[in-house]
């Protein structure tokens, strides 16, 4: 149907004939898919000659079953199609960008890995996830790859949220600085959660990896394998601890207080 213009044209006039029987208007189906009310009307009598429309007076068609059999023909036709160009064609141009360990070449098969929580590609066959490189470059920079196959091995990683009072208990004046700090060195990136929970890691002289947007941030961290230091007010803690339970993220709370 799509390689015929006049094909495609019955096709949709049948379907605003079966759509607005036994009344039609010939010029409203000429604005519907942008044609003159002349040529609905010749593609009509051509239908009509054809025995796919059967017209009961001025104005007044109707679609016969030979006419229901051809759109269902040209329709399942359609489908197969579109399944045919979104599940092969598309499904094998789809790209993921990943970050380049080493030098690729276009077209070059590759390793696909997760390390610090980013996708990363190296040449050759040599991982149990392969693709296949659409772009050039260098390592250290970013990649193309398309026609990923096999799986991606790498563990979940683990949450440590640390409590910290709220200011009229005492906030961050009541954190043992030293303890994060130490907490700190056994995990890749450090979260804060409210007010108390930044002061408390600037009085530690802690980097603050995340401070916006936490719960969702640390989330995904910890599902591309990060280990999170996360310093949450009270108050806002169990936001964040509810989110890691659905996601099934392993997660321990320590009260920043004790020792």
């Amino acid at each position: 149907m799509l390689r015929s213009k006049r094909t495609a044209t019955r096709y949709q006039i049948l379907v605003e004939v079966a759509k607005r029987q036994p009344a039609v208007s010939q010029q409203e189906i000429a604005d519907a898919i942008g044609i003159t009310s002349q040529a609905v009307s010749d593609y009509l009598g051509d239908l009509a000659e054809q025995e796919q429309v059967t017209k009961h007076g001025r104005g007044r068609y109707e679609v016969t079953k030979e006419g229901v059999d051809w759109l269902i023909s040209q329709t399942d036709a359609l489908r197969s199609f579109v399944g045919h160009v979104s599940e092969d064609i598309i499904g094998q141009v789809d790209i993921e960008t990943v970050l380049a360990t080493t030098d690729i070449d276009e077209g070059e098969t590759v390793s696909v890995t997760m390390r610090d929580g980013v996708l990363r590609a190296v040449a050759g066959d040599t991982g149990n996830s392969t693709a296949v490189a659409v772009t050039d470059a260098a390592a250290g920079t970013d990649i193309g790859i398309t026609n990923v196959e096999g799986v991606v091995e790498y563990e979940l990683g683990d949450v440590t949220a640390v409590s910290v009072p709220r200011v009229q208990n005492g906030g961050s004046r009541a954190v043992d600085g030293a303890r994060l700090t130490d907490l700190a060195v056994d995990h890749d990136l450090v979260a804060v959660a409210g007010v108390e929970a930044l002061a408390a890691a600037e009085a530690a002289d802690l980097a603050v990896d995340i401070r916006y947007g936490s719960a969702a941030a640390v989330e995904e961290a910890a599902t591309k394998g990060q280990d999170v230091l996360l310093l949450s007010s009270a108050d806002q803690l169990s936001r964040h601890t509810d989110a890691l339970a659905q996601a099934n993220i392993s997660y321990e709370v320590l009260d920043a207080a004790e020792s």
